[in-house]
């Protein structure tokens, strides 16, 4: 009796290592989307008054935790019944981070040329302001759904194959970790000047160190904002290649000679041109009838 006690302890301490490990390569694998998730979400939720920047966050992560409510049981089923399905997800989502991805890099290489045009500046009232930032809040979550499908199709990607209880705990946790951790790294970046500031009003001495840091975090915010843009956006075309390079026998065997996150960069920006080609194609003969 107490032999099968310890061996059930034992069948149950296995399984706990073996999901730490596939979570840890799930974690890695999502790495890429969640820096994006990170730079969209920095970018999202700034811009608004002090005291409206952590009610805003905080609004935002609640509609994340509920868009993952909804994405997993139907990832779950999807795994159960149609694992091929999830491969063509995979593939989808490729498709669609190697796009925008690429077309982050034109807007940045061939900006929009925009028109001069007056603009007169009124104050907002408060029921425009909070009309504002209700809508600003529904962009956010809406933005989010689609990475969160994206992360959660690729953690679930990397344990396929897996007993259905193991896919479970491992993709929950990579869900879990991807709500809190992305939006509490965001809750630290947006209140960075509002830290800063209050260090320089403390501070009563011109050269003192408090002061110099706090001038630091004032002018590195839009700095960090703008580099994670940058850095998403590289992390965009790698989990892209990634996928494909994986998932599709033809490109995991071509160029073996390259690096493999250096074929993965150019799979993933090669995908990215062809489609945006297409949709700029589209666009146009849209724009023309």
């Amino acid at each position: 009796m107490a032999s099968g006690f310890f061996a059930l302890f034992d069948d149950i301490a296995t399984i706990m290592d073996d999901v730490a490990a596939m979570s840890k390569i799930a974690t890695k694998k999502t790495a890429g989307i969640l820096g994006d998730d990170l730079a969209v979400n920095a970018e999202k939720a700034s811009g608004f008054i002090s005291s409206r920047e952590l009610p805003v966050l905080w609004a935002i992560g609640k509609g994340s935790l509920l868009n993952k409510l909804i994405i997993l049981p139907i990832a779950f089923l999807l795994s159960a019944y149609l694992p091929f399905a999830i491969i063509i997800i995979l593939v989808l989502g490729g498709v669609f981070l190697a796009f925008e991805g690429t077309e982050k890099i034109y807007e940045y290489l061939f900006p929009h040329q925009q028109s001069k045009t007056t603009i007169t500046i009124q104050p907002l009232t408060k029921v425009e302001i909070l009309a504002l930032e209700k809508e600003k809040i529904k962009s956010a979550i809406v933005t989010d759904f689609i990475l969160s499908v994206e992360i959660v199709i690729i953690a679930l990607g990397s344990v396929i194959g897996k007993p259905i209880l193991s896919q479970i705990i491992v993709v929950s946790i990579v869900a879990i970790i991807a709500t809190i951790g992305v939006y509490g790294i965001v809750a630290i970046i947006v209140r960075m000047d509002e830290a800063g500031l209050m260090l320089i009003q403390r501070s009563t001495n011109e050269n003192s160190l408090s002061k110099k840091i706090g001038n630091i975090l004032v002018t590195a915010l839009p700095k960090v904002i703008k580099s994670l843009s940058v850095i998403g956006t590289i992390a965009l075309l790698l989990v892209a290649g990634g996928i494909f390079v994986h998932n599709i026998d033809f490109l995991h065997h071509l160029m073996p000679q390259l690096p493999s996150i250096i074929k993965e960069f150019l799979v993933g920006l090669t995908v990215g041109i062809i489609v945006l080609t297409i949709v700029s194609l589209f666009k146009k003969m849209i724009d023309r009838k």
